[in-house]
């Protein structure tokens, strides 16, 4: 038999479904579309279901225009008129009233239900304290962030310092304190009360979630580290910047750069407290192998690490962890390291200090955001001590601070003041989490009793960078707690501060190793190879002639055959014979060289002590430098070269590594001086009892002298003279016959290289007489009388 056909609508789903379908027609309408609502009923209204029955279609509701004010609910308030009358009609035909629940006895929630506040993958139902509520901040009339920044200059200090004895009087022990809510002699009460309420949000509050909130919040987020290591390096260029580059090209008080390139003196800096090292990542690319960094941090999971450093040379720096050198702590809140630290840096930078120190130390304060200020007022204090310690006179100090409500944090603050010439307190742009983000740095150019000292300058110059610096936590701390959309300036705005900064826009990317030949054909960029081939003219009684021009040259104590050296890297390091046919070998010794370094060395035994007490240690001396960490230096006068490759080796030198092979300068002397050579030279019995003729140079170590080189410094046509009516030295052109007088450097600006120069050599070896202890001498070779006595004889 066959089973009734049923209506399509008689099922349960399919009316359902068909009721979806009728009422999807509406659901897009809107209270300001009354066009669309009236169209979409109308063609409802005409059309009908294939296969559904005339009841059916009695009893499908049909909204028309007219049913819209009769059907709304009587009484509706405003507070509802921000649902559209769609809405409002689906409410009143179920017969929805204001303060009653739906079902036939009311029996339904009155209220609204509310969206979700869930927040990640926390557990359902968990509320977050300082979540559940409204933070009442209009965070949005902030200004419009911008890569340029306004500097408060804090007023010159002119209040006499305290002596010590005044000093301790002033100091005080009382009990720990643990709370901040009522340190408001430095702030207003109610500002200081906004901000420990927005900090405390954040106290439970998931690391992951604040670190996307914060990503999405902070306009400056794209900066990141650019290609640094990380955004502490984007933090010193920043300030770099709005600070005219007083830390990498400091000057004087005229306003004359204290530093050049071409001078002999490096650009020191110490960075402490500054784990993995981006602070001085941004110097060392900044200033190449001109700057030395001095670096102490504690040891650890947060220790610097040189091997990331990417975009400079971390052979440029230095870490020295206080008592124990390399095997010390690096804890910076024990006297005893900031003594050593400071001990190590002044001995390694002539007793001046440094240019400058870089200070960022913290630590976590998860759960008390609100005691950050209480917990680190030791570190803060060690690291302003530090900084005193090794700041030389006219120095600059950038140090990380937080809240200053404290009288303990404005008193370290004042006594800076008292200090140093100038200093302000600035905001970083760029900051990695909540703790930088609710940080300060104070930078200085080279328990407080601020009432009796009368200083209302100061007093008001804290007040209002406090409360200034609580307006903008207020707002940021709001900003992020609305988990707003990323901004949309952060491109345009990361492009802007890479512009102003000077930092190119690239990638971080690690550097490529090289093949030794082809860096050396690309660094010494088509110069012929056989220049490198050359090598010095014997010095004989036939060849003596040619040094005649005594203030021409300059000479050299030989120890070992001449080579070159390429540095590719940390100890990537290759020697070359210069012929040819050789080929570069790794060097085996422990040292390390900039990349892209080019150099002209003898491997030299050095002695120390005589006897079966005397020790030997392979060390590198430098002849001449050709390239330096990629800086062609060959068109430099011969002169200039040598005083470049002295300041080359105080930047790589480590003092605090005796393991490492040394690396000197050959001391050079001017010709007419030879005679101070055969001054240094005296016996010393080797560790066989043998005794042997060494030369000491400008250190305790001695070694065998295997020759002497003599290096002409002049290009013809020009040449030196001396001028007996005035008593100087000037330079002349013997084709042209022009004596510029006095003498102007630039001509020696666009000399050759040593390589191209006429030089002579005088072998010390069997048969050369250079000391009285010396019998034996052959006729053919020349012996130190002869030499100084013709040098004498030419010396004008």
């Amino acid at each position: 038999m066959k089973r009734r056909t049923e209506p399509e609508f008689s099922s349960p789903q399919n009316k359902q479904k068909k009721r979806m379908e009728d009422l999807g027609l509406t659901l897009s309408s809107t209270s300001d579309d009354e066009n669309q609502y009236s169209n979409h009923t109308t063609q409802e209204s005409s059309s009908s279901t294939s296969g559904s029955d005339s009841e059916s279609d009695e009893k499908r509701p049909v909204f028309r225009n007219e049913f819209k004010q009769d059907s709304l609910v009587e009484g509706t308030s405003s507070r509802y008129s921000m649902y559209n009358s769609v809405s409002q009609k689906l409410m009143a035909k179920m017969g929805f009233r204001e303060g009653e629940g739906l079902g036939k006895y009311g029996q339904g929630r009155k209220d609204i239900v509310e969206a979700s506040n869930q927040k990640g993958r926390r557990g359902f139902g968990l509320t977050l304290k300082g979540f559940d509520g409204e933070l009442n901040i209009d965070w949005q009339d902030e200004p419009e962030p911008s890569a340029y920044e306004k500097v408060d200059w804090c007023p010159e200090c002119t209040t006499e310092i305290p002596d010590a004895e005044e000093l301790k009087e002033w100091m005080t022990v009382g009990k720990r304190k643990l709370m901040i809510e009522d340190e408001t002699e430095f702030c207003n009460e109610e500002l200081l009360r906004s901000v420990l309420q927005c900090k405390s949000v954040f106290d439970e509050l998931d690391g992951e979630e604040m670190r996307r909130a914060r990503t999405r919040s902070n306009p400056y987020e794209m900066i990141r580290g650019a290609f640094f290591l990380n955004r502490a390096a984007m933090k010193m260029a920043n300030m770099d910047h709005v600070f005219d580059y007083m830390f990498t090209n400091p000057k004087d008080y005229q306003g004359v750069p204290l530093i050049k390139e071409y001078d002999a003196e490096l650009l020191y800096f110490a960075d402490v407290c500054a784990g993995p090292g981006g602070f001085s990542e941004y110097v060392l690319w900044r200033r190449k192998w001109h700057a030395k960094g001095f670096g102490m941090t504690l040891k650890g999971p947060n220790d610097f690490k040189l091997e990331d450093f990417y975009s400079a040379s971390s052979e440029l720096f230095e870490p020295y962890y206080g008592e124990g050198g390399i095997d010390g702590d690096g804890d910076i809140t024990r006297s005893e390291n900031i003594t050593a630290f400071q001990n190590f840096v002044l001995d390694n930078t002539d007793h001046k200090g440094v240019h400058f120190l870089m200070a960022d130390g913290g630590f976590s304060v998860e759960g008390q955001e609100n005691l950050q200020e209480i917990l680190s007022k030791q570190l803060m204090l060690c690291q302003f001590l530090t900084a005193l310690s090794v700041v030389r006179t006219g120095g600059h100090f950038v140090c990380k601070t937080f809240d200053l409500f404290t009288p303990f944090s404005v008193g370290l603050v004042y006594l800076l003041y008292c200090c140093l010439r100038e200093f302000w307190l600035v905001k970083e742009l760029n900051p990695p989490d909540l703790s930088a983000l609710l940080c300060r740095y104070v930078v200085c150019k080279v328990n407080i009793r601020l009432n009796q000292l009368h200083n209302q300058d100061f007093y008001n110059y804290i007040v209002q960078s406090n409360e200034n610096h609580c307006k903008v936590q207020i707002k940021a701390l709001a900003k992020i707690r609305a988990f707003v959309q990323g901004h949309p300036r952060q491109a345009e705005i990361r492009k802007e501060c890479l512009q102003l900064w000077g930092i190119p826009d690239q990638a971080r990317v690690a550097p490529s190793s090289s093949d030794p030949k082809s860096k050396f054909f690309e660094l010494i960029q088509g110069t012929d190879i056989d220049t490198f081939s050359y090598k010095p003219t014997p010095l004989n009684s036939s060849t003596l002639e040619k040094i005649r021009q005594v203030l021409d040259y300059r000479c050299m104590v030989s120890g070992s055959e001449q080579k070159f050296l390429l540095g590719l890297g940390k100890s990537q390091i290759y020697t070359w014979g210069g012929r040819q046919s050789d080929r570069w070998t790794k060097l085996d010794l422990k040292t390390e060289l900039p990349r892209d370094t080019l150099l002209s060395v003898e491997i030299v035994h050095e002695l120390k002590g005589e006897g079966k007490a005397q020790r030997k240690i392979s060390a590198i001396h430098i002849l001449d430098v050709l390239v330096l960490n990629g800086n062609d230096v060959r068109t430099q006068h011969f002169n200039q070269r040598i005083r470049l490759a002295e300041k080359f080796v105080k930047a790589v030198s480590k003092p605090s590594r005796p393991d490492m092979n040394p690396i000197r300068v050959k001391e050079v002397y001017r010709l007419e001086e030879m005679d101070k050579i055969f001054c240094e030279m005296k016996v010393i019995k080797s560790s066989g009892g043998m005794p042997r003729l060494s030369y000491t140079g400008r250190d305790d170590r001695h070694f065998v002298p295997t020759g002497l080189y003599i290096v002409r410094t002049m290009n013809d046509p020009w040449t030196m003279a001396y001028s007996k009516n005035f008593k100087k030295k000037f330079f002349f052109n013997k084709m042209t016959n022009c004596f510029p007088f006095p003498a102007k450097l630039t001509l020696l600006s666009s000399l050759p290289t040593v390589f191209a120069i006429t030089a002579a050599s005088s072998g010390m070896g069997e048969g050369v007489k250079v000391h009285d202890s010396q019998k034996r001498q052959d006729p053919e070779k020349l012996s130190k009388e002869t030499v100084l006595s013709f040098i004498q004889a030419h010396h004008p």
